[in-house]
């Protein structure tokens, strides 16, 4: 008698995907079986497997935010001059994997004349890790696409030579709640007023206990404003996050005249010759200034420029100024130093206290 053929279960979807199925066939059989990798040139990898297979990769730099067609042009461009197989970067570069060495030349070529900049690798500027902005996210107060863009016209020429002392990590973010992440140098907006409220839309719209729980700082109180459930805000505790307004979107902190930029310095999270660090701030108040803000890039040129010049090889940015100190580096970039700026945490025990989701 035929037995009834089994059922296969159904694949979860969720964790991360497989990525063998995509991959380099020269990657694939030497998976785990390298000898050594180099540089042949800026934007090139070159890896040797102990068996004697090659492979080299090819690293362009794109925007995040790509129209369809843009993704087409990339892809035709690694059908005809690549090996068909390509992989993005976590900072949004384009990775063309070829095993013949003549290939490329022609494909260096086809990138730049498309104008995707071949780049990024060793001690260069990589591309700048950044969130959605204006054109996904619902809460930013400015657009990291475009500080991106304006950014990396003006720093072209880092990231297709490898002339800094070590690899510079840059990061932005368009809150200050979701996406700052831990970077050489990091631009982050900061909001300097609290949120102004919509008392009409707040029942309406809002579940109140959800948004009092969302404070980090116990600063959001439930009240009853002109007869309706509405909510208030103590302003000393207030710390000026917009994590409140996800969840309840009448307490607006966006603002075109108080919402600002801020510079932050020295955060990486690799464990090469230093321990992982937390950036700190180093200049605040910078105009939220588009579709160009000149004048965060002026801050960010400047002390890329004096860490170029000053700090030693394979320092890194959090390295180099461990070892000449804040003051020096205050002096050095000339910035300018208030007691907002470099803050240590040493308060985190009270502050973290007046939370209501956190006790000691």
């Amino acid at each position: 008698m035929a037995q009834p053929q089994q059922q296969m279960r159904k694949p979860k979807e969720t964790g991360v995907p497989d990525n063998k199925q995509y991959m380099h066939p020269t990657l694939l059989a030497n998976y785990g079986n390298w000898k050594y990798h180099d540089r042949p040139r800026p934007g090139v990898l070159h890896h040797v497997s102990h068996s004697g297979g090659e492979v080299w990769t090819v690293r362009a730099g794109t925007q995040r935010q790509m129209d369809v067609h843009t993704i087409r042009k990339l892809c035709d461009i690694g059908d005809q001059y690549a090996d068909g197989h390509v992989r993005f970067t976590i900072r949004s570069n384009i990775e063309y994997m070829v095993a013949d060495q003549k290939k490329v030349a022609p494909l260096i070529e086809a990138l730049e004349k498309n104008g995707f900049p071949v780049g990024g690798t060793g001690n260069s500027v990589s591309m700048i890790a950044h969130t959605q902005g204006w054109l996904h996210c619902d809460i930013p107060g400015t657009d990291a696409s475009g500080v991106v863009k304006s950014l990396m016209d003006e720093l072209y020429y880092e990231f297709r030579h490898e002339e800094m002392p070590n690899r510079v990590h840059m990061s932005t973010s368009c809150c200050e709640i979701n996406c700052g992440g831990q970077a050489d140098i990091a631009i982050i907006v900061q909001y300097t007023k609290p949120p102004k409220i919509n008392h009409d839309l707040v029942a309406n719209v809002c579940e109140r206990p959800s948004v009092v729980a969302r404070c980090p700082v116990a600063a959001i109180r439930p009240a009853l404003v002109n007869g309706k459930p509405s909510l208030e805000i103590d302003e000393k505790k207030c710390m000026c996050c917009g994590a409140c307004y996800p969840p309840c979107p009448p307490m607006q902190i966006n603002d075109p005249e108080h919402t600002k930029l801020a510079i932050w310095v020295g955060g990486k999270n690799s464990n090469a010759r230093g321990k992982p660090t937390f950036m700190k701030m180093v200049a605040s108040g910078l105009p939220n200034n588009p579709p160009r803000w000149v004048e965060v890039a002026a801050v960010v040129k400047k002390i890329l420029h004096v860490y170029k010049e000053d700090a030693r090889p394979w320092e890194r940015l959090s390295d180099w100024i461990e070892r000449i100190g804040w003051p020096r580096f205050f002096e050095k970039t000339g910035l300018t130093f208030t007691k907002y700026l470099i803050d240590d945490w040493r308060g985190s025990r009270a502050n973290l206290n007046a939370s209501t989701h956190i006790r000691f």
